[in-house]
């Protein structure tokens, strides 16, 4: 073992290309990495460590940015630079510069996106909702293209606009039906410029 400083190299590691299961129930199970997560998803995924302190402490004390005393932010602030970040830059998910007091993410922390979402048991995923409504316009369009009444008897345009109708609100049910169902939701913090 060299008794010499450890030099860090000049370019990081390639985050893994898929996070396990268990390195992402790990990173997700605190609120605090949760909100990282969340502000670099919303701010471009860079930040500088005072700005995400004094931003998690007023979601955590459900106040504006500017009314976070001192004592919240630095709270946050120590939390983060001493576990937190370090903790998600070793898996890969931020570039955590503690010199410079800067975080940036990896391409893989957009991949946890899809972690924040949730379907419950008791209903089908959007996928399989998507699937099962390709296969109804196929079934509607071949009945009305083979004669079955009475798909035969309304014009193509009208089941066009009627198809794409229905698939306009579906895209608009997903977005808000998945802003409604991400993990922690009823934690959520507002939007980073709020």
């Amino acid at each position: 073992m060299s008794t010499g400083t450890l030099d860090r190299p000049e370019t990081a590691p390639d985050p893994p290309e898929e996070f396990t299961q268990e390195v992402v129930f790990e990173m997700l199970s605190n609120r605090r990495r949760r909100y990282v997560v969340y502000y670099l998803l919303d701010a471009d995924g860079e930040a500088e460590l005072r700005d995400l302190s004094r931003t998690i402490a007023a979601w955590e004390n459900d106040k504006r940015p500017d009314e976070v005393t001192s004592t919240e932010r630095k709270r946050v602030y120590n939390a983060l630079q001493q576990a937190h970040l370090p903790k998600m830059d070793d898996a890969g998910l931020v570039e955590f510069d503690s010199s410079r007091s800067t975080v940036t993410a990896t391409d893989g922390l957009s991949d946890l996106r899809v972690y924040l979402e949730v379907v419950p048991g008791d209903e089908i995923s959007w996928s399989q909702y998507y699937l099962l409504l390709g296969l109804l316009f196929v079934s509607v369009t071949l009945s009305a293209t083979v004669g079955v009444s009475p798909f035969a008897d309304v014009p193509g345009v009208t089941l066009s606009a009627a198809m794409a109708l229905v698939l306009a609100v579906s895209g608009v049910a997903h977005v808000y039906h998945g802003r409604q169902s991400r993990l922690g939701a009823d934690e959520r913090p507002p939007s980073v410029g709020e």
